[in-house]
């Protein structure tokens, strides 16, 4: 008991500093009157200078308030109690998950006399000790953004790194940043305070990291349109250290997005961004090679409405409704330089089989002026455009139930598209990911809140690929040409990997991937004399049904002779299954914030989480082998539900 007692003094005294994961702020402080004495029962008013709604709240028996539940934005604070000068601070910015303090000494006077005090100032988070990074929608307005996307802006955030960039080749699955070393499948996604990690992810139809909510959700293109649109941002914050208690489930960086709301007036906006090839220069290597300009044609457009929902009679004016709308699209041909690639030559083509001939044809013809290698190989030059496209849609209705009871309704659409090109192979890869969230913050008592969110979202991610007749190729269904027996459409690939030469590949892959994700989360908060309690649970579901191709059919050739001859050095078949993991995580936390003075807070908490091994929605969960690799006749298949071999002591 004594070493417990001591670990939990430990967890109090040096905990860091706790602020809560869900999008909302904090504003705390103690009230005094001129000699310095704390006043109690005094009236606290937190009013939004968007919406007018009154976050009303009492000091208590050591002249402390504290109010957990605000939405981030603009606001004012008035403090009054009879006897005393009414002070009022306006301009008072909170930005997501604020956790900050605001003291006020009360003149001696009448009530009706007011003072307003440091008027204009912002305020800086002085109760926190975590490291973390805030960007607002004023402050992405201001700044060029290369295709809308806020990947730039992130990196702003000390220890992190950017690992991937922002091209028409990425398809996001694999994350794009590392904060502080980690990998980057170790970061957090939420958007109004539900996970956001449902990339499926769809490259080569297999098991992604997004497979287990992993990776945050991407586009096609690897943007950040399918957590929320830029014009649909609020703010958010990166958070890349000194987690809370009530930060978990990834080491890495903890991202919190806050979606906008409507305000009590009307305002919109209407954007289009074009750009072209028709002033720009050629690429250095197109005109190396020869060759001319290639297309850029880039249109991002759209708009947001956002203002109050107009309905007659008295319950909307006591129940005041507010909407905003976003939608933002993008058309893109994006150019790629010219490069050098690997083809048959003519003579190869014309000294193979039949058999062979027509999988040969369907390569491009080899660039007039390409160095022909002796072992079969001659080189393929030419610079082209794919094109891709997103279509992302958020409609959130916010509703003040009362001054004490507040609920939000938010829903996204984010369809994308993008191609990419290897030789005669053109593979489109596709995602459509959608959210619903719901969200209820109550303030139960002066002394009680609560805050709940649901969440669902959907990621469809899909590649499929086809031969076409870029660069003189003449087309053909390369599964069936390989001699598929099986049904369906399969991953096929024909591969000319010739010593001293290079690769000459044609791949046609074929995948469907989910991702379904069930997301709740609850926290309430209690505030007791100079300490604020907080306990909370989060549990997430997630399956993804994964649909590779029918078979996988491959023909690798190592030789000009085995074309000749028409024997594969290699020769794969093979069928991998539908499958549907189930993921289940839950978790549970409890923190204090103890105010022992008003320039001094202490912080502890603790945090439980439970990660069961995933399971197969069918039945038909993953098998291991038992035995001695040294003895392969000993190996057998372990029947389900068989308890792990005990460890060697």
């Amino acid at each position: 008991m004594k070493r417990l007692a001591c670990f939990l003094a430990g967890l109090c005294l040096f905990a860091s500093i706790v602020r809560a994961q869900s999008t909302n702020a904090t504003i705390s402080g103690g009230v005094t009157d001129g000699s310095g004495k704390f006043v109690v029962d005094a009236a606290v008013d937190i009013v939004s200078d968007q919406t007018g709604l009154i976050y009303s709240v009492r000091t208590n028996a050591s002249g402390i308030y504290f109010v957990p539940i605000l939405p981030p934005g603009r606001y004012h604070v008035q403090v009054s109690k009879p006897g005393f000068k009414t002070l009022i601070k306006p301009d008072v910015i909170l930005n997501v998950q604020s956790a900050i303090a605001l003291n006020f000494a009360l003149p001696i006077g009448a009530k009706s006399e007011s003072i307003t005090v440091q008027a204009g100032s912002s305020t800086l988070n002085t109760t926190d000790a975590s490291v973390s990074t805030v960007i607002d929608s004023k402050f992405v307005e201001n700044m060029p953004l290369n295709g809308r996307s806020f990947q730039d802006l992130i990196s702003l955030t000390p220890g992190v790194v950017t690992q991937s960039p922002q091209t028409s080749q990425t398809t996001g699955q694999n994350g794009d940043f590392s904060v502080n070393g980690q990998r980057t499948e170790s970061n957090y996604y939420t958007v109004d305070g539900v996970s956001a990690n449902i990339s499926s992810g769809a490259a080569n139809g297999g098991p992604q990291a997004g497979t287990a909510g992993a990776v945050g959700a991407s586009t096609a293109l690897g943007t950040t349109q399918s957590l929320i649109s830029v014009d649909a941002l609020q703010e958010f914050r990166v958070s890349s250290s000194s987690y809370s208690a009530e930060y978990g489930r990834s080491p890495g960086g903890q991202f919190s997005l806050l979606t906008r709301s409507g305000t009590k007036v009307f305002h919109g906006s209407v954007f289009d961004y074009l750009r072209n090839n028709y002033f720009d220069a050629n690429n250095w290597f197109n005109n190396h090679y020869g060759l001319g300009t290639t297309a850029l044609h880039q249109n991002d457009f759209g708009g947001t409405v956002g203002g109050p929902v107009l309905l007659p009679g008295t319950f909307a004016k006591q129940h005041p409704s507010y909407f905003f709308v976003s939608y933002e699209g993008l058309r893109l041909t994006q150019p790629q330089a010219a490069s050098i690639q690997y083809v048959p030559s003519i003579a190869l083509r014309q000294a193979a089989p039949a058999a062979l001939q027509s999988i040969l044809n369907a390569y491009p013809l080899p660039s007039a002026g390409g160095i022909t290698y002796g072992s079969g190989l001659t080189q393929f030059i030419q610079g082209y455009s794919l094109p891709s496209q997103i279509d992302s849609t958020s409609v959130r209705l916010d509703n003040t139930v009362s001054p004490r009871l507040h609920l939000f309704f938010r829903f996204s659409d984010t369809p994308s598209s993008v191609n990419s090109r290897a030789l005669s192979a053109l593979t489109a890869t596709s995602f459509n990911t959608q959210t619903y969230t719901l969200g209820a913050t109550s303030q139960l008592t002066d002394k009680a809140t609560n805050e709940f969110r649901i969440g669902y979202s959907r990621n469809d991610a899909t590649t499929s690929a086809s031969l076409d007749s870029f660069g003189g190729a003449t087309p053909i269904n390369l599964g069936s040409a390989l001699g598929n027996v099986t049904p369906g459409t399969p991953s096929s690939e024909f591969d000319l990997y010739f010593a001293g030469t290079g690769e000459a590949d044609l791949s046609v892959p074929s995948s469907a991937n989910q991702g379904r994700q069930w997301n709740v989360v609850d926290t309430f908060g209690l505030s007791l004399s100079t300490h604020q309690l907080k306990f909370g649970f989060d549990y997430r579901h997630i399956n993804s049904p994964l649909y590779p191709a029918a078979p996988y059919v491959a023909g690798i050739f190592y030789s000009q002779a085995s074309v000749v001859n028409n024997v594969a050095d290699l020769a794969l078949l093979d069928k991998i299954l539908p499958s549907t993991p189930v993921f289940h995580e839950a978790a549970a936390f409890a923190q204090d914030e103890w105010r022992v003075r008003s320039n001094l807070t202490l912080s502890g908490g603790i945090r439980w989480e439970v990660n069961p091994p995933p399971t197969e929605a069918h039945g038909n969960d993953a098998f291991t082998l038992r035995g001695h690799l040294s003895d392969p006749s000993s190996l057998v298949v372990a029947p389900r539900g068989t308890p792990p071999m005990p460890r060697p002591m």
